[in-house]
């Protein structure tokens, strides 16, 4: 089988099309016929080294895909050969989905249903994100579904990138008013279609006014990409007692708060990283997005607000660099 590979940490450059034997899965495990391989941030920091990786050798890269179960290891039910399944962190501690065949524990391999396989390969990473960060609210739910978050109005800064669109999709679905900001009418436009209910332009127009204009009171939540450079925002526009969930550093590694001001509202910052989050949570994301999933909540492509950008599997490391280079939409390499 085909396979991108790489063994020493650099620029897309290191990354290798080579044959592989295909896999056989053991105890626990599946056998995945990969389609489609979604490419995030992590993938090219992962590869540059910086985050550096314990494994030795030669490593496949990719958390997400999608694609069909082939074979099954002892002790899962032979039932789901010939399943469509989306994946999840794939690639963590293993050999991800930028091949054509990957073995993985059956528990990070889900059912996709009806739903397309660009879909399944663009939700692992960003999706699983976005529940995180909309459900470490005090009093909220730990798990989304529909009407979960009635009565929530939820802040998503950056509704235009991959999480943010995850964001605004689930929020929705599960009852949220939904405002997000962007930085473009381009990007007013995606985060429209995306279902948010509320667009600020903050480079058009004063953010803050905005947002409060719209949301008198303060919002109950935040799904923040950019800590370092919206926390005065943040601070300024969450009602008391809310919540920011931040979970990327865009715009600096650190951030100042106003101790005093943080301390009035009763604030909570909460920090999030996929890979290290409680496994109970981590388990509740995967189910509330595969629920998303089901009744047709999560969406891609021009018309959902999120493009489709491919690149076959020996141009694996343009789809990197696109990543690298903020390329706005999901990237996605077409492995069959």
């Amino acid at each position: 089988m085909r396979a991108i590979v790489y063994d020493d940490a650099g620029g897309p450059e290191v990354l290798r099309l080579v044959e592989k034997p295909v896999p056989e899965p053991g105890p626990g495990e599946v056998l995945v016929r990969v389609v489609v391989s979604g490419v995030n941030p992590t993938d090219w920091k992962s590869r540059s080294g910086a985050t550096p990786s314990a494994r030795q050798g030669d490593k496949v890269p990719h958390h997400d895909g999608a694609g069909e179960i082939v074979a099954v290891g002892a002790g899962v039910d032979p039932a789901r050969i010939g399943q469509p399944v989306w994946l999840w962190e794939a690639a963590h501690g293993r050999d991800g989905t930028a091949q054509e065949f990957t073995v993985q524990p059956e528990r990070f391999v889900v059912p996709l249903g009806t739903a397309s396989y660009d879909l399944g390969a663009s939700v692992g990473v960003p999706a699983l994100t976005a529940h995180r960060a909309l459900t470490v609210a005090e009093g909220g739910p730990t798990r989304l579904a529909p009407h979960s978050l009635d009565g929530r109005t939820v802040l998503v800064a950056g509704g235009a990138g991959a999480v943010g669109h995850c964001a605004i999709e689930l929020a929705t679905w599960a009852g949220a008013t939904v405002i997000t900001t962007v930085s473009s009418p381009e990007k007013a436009t995606l985060a429209a279609a995306a279902g948010a209910d509320h667009v600020v332009d903050y480079r058009a127009t004063d953010a803050q006014a905005a947002i409060l204009d719209l949301a008198p009171d303060g919002v109950d939540q935040v799904v923040e990409v950019s800590p370092a450079v919206n926390a005065l925002l943040d601070l300024a526009v969450t009602t008391n007692g809310g919540t920011i969930a931040y979970y990327a550093t865009n715009g600096g590694e650190e951030f100042t708060l106003p101790v005093r001001g943080s301390m009035s509202a009763n604030l909570r910052w909460q920090g999030l990283l996929l890979y290290t989050i409680p496994e109970p949570a981590k388990m509740a994301a995967v189910e509330g997005v595969a629920a998303a999933i089901a009744d047709g909540a999560l969406r891609v492509g021009d018309e959902a607000g999120l493009p489709l950008h491919r690149f076959p599997l020996e141009q694996t490391a343009d789809a990197q660099r696109a990543v690298e280079a903020g390329v706005i939409g999901k990237v996605l390499v077409d492995i069959a």
